[in-house]
């Protein structure tokens, strides 16, 4: 057994938050860094003034501060091979990474990577085809062809915002146009458009050794700003857990037909994958579809699965970074989890930051995850356009969200705002 271990998280939001908050409560652990953080990540262990993506730095400060274990929170750092760095330098191998090789990172790095992927494993997801600028002409031919609505999605990272749903021909074409000249940078080069799928979403999730996995609490998280899923996407407005229709018959199927055939296609094409796995997925009439996958935890999904888990996450996480997952033991809470996201005015667009939080001591009955916050003196300000997850327990989901929704209410900063629906499509 494994003590006195030394973890450092990489990210600043209310998923590494949610991270060290649960890491911090172990017994085996000695001290817990977070980079760069925010004052939320501060209550739980030392915040590191680091970039993740420098990862000379990070790796640095993992070996002068007898780091046992890295933690990557966003994608960006595993799509660049942060994984990979540390493997390649003798100095850094002993560390061990959690977050998948460069090669496992391309199921979130690229679009058009993941959906050959699924079709080359038989695993069911929305028929596609990919464009670049060269063929913008036969891109349109396609969009003929097609059902209404368009689904057209950027290849590459887009921070959430790469994906765009549109029900007219001419508009479709246009932002195709856009996408194809910039609108997502780099991410948008290769476009994919896929057939629209009807049905209601959800997210499943696994954590892998790369030969064996355990299958986490499910999520249903909310990405619309407005209220009855209307508006811009964001990054989350909020989420629940367990997700009501999502029965036992329903995760038989998920775990048949999509979380084997993925780990066992990354075992043929030689990439052992060990982290998380977030299966973006639409329920179609009962049968499980992909539509994405993310290579690390979800946020805000993050803020209502890990309170879920009972067990020790380090020890989980241990069985990830020394192949062992399989003799891991993981008690899950029956309990329903929920969590709603105040965020900044004007968010998901311009927005203001540095504007004071208040009340947050008056709060009562819910976990508090800081998202984009820091500290100035003695006061909490806003950072970012997601700033405070307020998470509650209930014995149903209706308990959970009134607990949620009660200190939502009482905390304050200026410009506030915070959807009062999450969960209205599974009541």
């Amino acid at each position: 057994m494994t003590d006195n271990i030394n973890v450092l998280i990489l990210g600043s939001g209310g998923r590494e938050h949610a991270l060290a908050w649960k890491i911090a409560q172990s017994s085996r652990i000695k001290k817990v860094y977070i980079a760069p953080g925010n004052a939320g990540t501060a209550m739980e262990g030392e915040n590191v003034n680091l970039d993740p993506g420098d990862f000379e730095t990070v790796a640095e400060f993992a070996c002068e501060n007898d780091i046992d274990m890295v933690i990557v929170g966003p994608e960006a750092p595993l799509v660049k091979g942060i994984h990979d760095f540390f493997l390649g330098n003798e100095k850094y191998s002993h560390i061990g990474v959690v977050g998948p090789i460069k090669a496992g990172a391309l199921l979130e790095g690229s679009k058009d990577f993941a959906k050959g992927f699924m079709k080359k494993y038989g695993i069911p997801t929305a028929a596609y085809r990919s464009f670049t600028r060269e063929n913008y002409t036969d891109a349109c031919e396609f969009l003929k062809e097609m059902k209404r609505p368009y689904v057209l999605k950027a290849d590459g990272l887009a921070a959430g915002k790469g994906v765009l749903i549109i029900s007219d021909y001419d508009e479709a074409v246009g932002e195709l146009d856009k996408m194809f000249s910039g609108k997502f940078g780099k991410a948008g080069k290769t476009v994919v458009i896929e057939e629209f799928l009807k049905g209601i979403e959800l997210s499943a999730f696994i954590i892998s050794d790369g030969e064996d996995y355990k299958i986490l609490p499910e999520a249903k998280d909310y990405k619309r700003i407005g209220e009855k899923d209307t508006g811009l996407n964001t990054g989350g407005m909020g989420a629940v857990s367990p997700v009501p229709f999502a029965d036992d018959v329903f995760i038989a199927k998920v775990e048949e037909r999509i979380i084997k055939p993925t780990l066992s296609g990354l075992k043929n094409e030689g990439i052992r994958y060990k982290g998380f796995i977030f299966f973006g997925l639409m329920n179609v009439n009962g049968d499980p579809y992909v539509i994405e996958y993310n290579v690390r935890m979800g946020d805000p999904e993050a803020e209502v699965i890990i309170p879920r888990i009972k067990s020790d996450l380090v020890d989980l996480l241990l069985g990830v970074t020394e192949t062992n997952l399989r003799d891991r033991k993981m008690e899950i809470s029956g309990d329903t989890v929920s969590t709603v996201m105040l965020v900044s005015g004007g968010y998901p667009g311009s927005y203001e930051k540095g504007k004071e939080i208040l009340n947050m001591e008056k709060t009562s009955g819910s976990l508090i995850f800081h998202a984009g916050t820091r500290r100035e003196g003695s006061r909490v300000v806003s950072s970012g356009g997601r700033v405070l997850a307020i998470s509650s327990f209930g014995s149903d989901m209706d308990e959970a969200l009134r607990k949620s929704y009660a200190n939502a209410g009482i905390i304050d900063f200026q410009g506030k705002y915070f959807r009062k629906d999450i969960g209205f499509d599974l009541a």
